[in-house]
Order: C-alpha cells, then structure tokens, then sequence
C-alpha cells in the first residue's frame, strides 16, 4: 500500500516538473534567466530522485517564485 501512495507522488512530481519546464520555456525573458530556472529545475528533478519530501517543497517554491515574477539574475 504504501509504494503505491509513494509512487503516486512521484508521478504527481514529475507532472509538476513538466508544466514547471513548459512553464519556464514560454517565459519571456533574456536567456540567462531561462538558463538560471532551467539549471534550477535540474536541481530540483535529481534532488526527488534521493529525497522526493525536499524535492516537492523545492518545487513549490520554484513555482510560486514563477507565479510572483521572481526570477533569478534579474536585478529589482
């Protein structure tokens, strides 16, 4: 029982790290920034592959930084 609600999670993850991707390649801004929020989302998949817990609250972060326009290298 338990692998399944573990492999359900991961599933839930990998569809966030998608649209986190999608999300990321339709962003207009200079290609640094999308560089920086790529090499971000690389961290984040290798990280659920040994602690999906950190993986996921990473992940939230990553997005809700997106949703509020806070982006990496870019000075405000």
């Amino acid at each position: 029982m338990e692998r399944d609600g573990q492999l359900e999670l991961y599933l839930a993850v990998a569809a966030q790290l998608k649209e986190a991707h999608t999300r990321v390649r339709a962003l207009q801004v200079p290609e640094g920034v999308r560089m920086a929020l790529t090499r971000k989302l690389l961290v984040i998949t290798a990280a659920a592959k040994h602690d999906l817990a950190d993986a996921t609250r990473r992940l939230e972060r990553f997005m809700a930084d997106l949703d509020e326009g806070r982006f990496p290298g870019e000075d405000r």
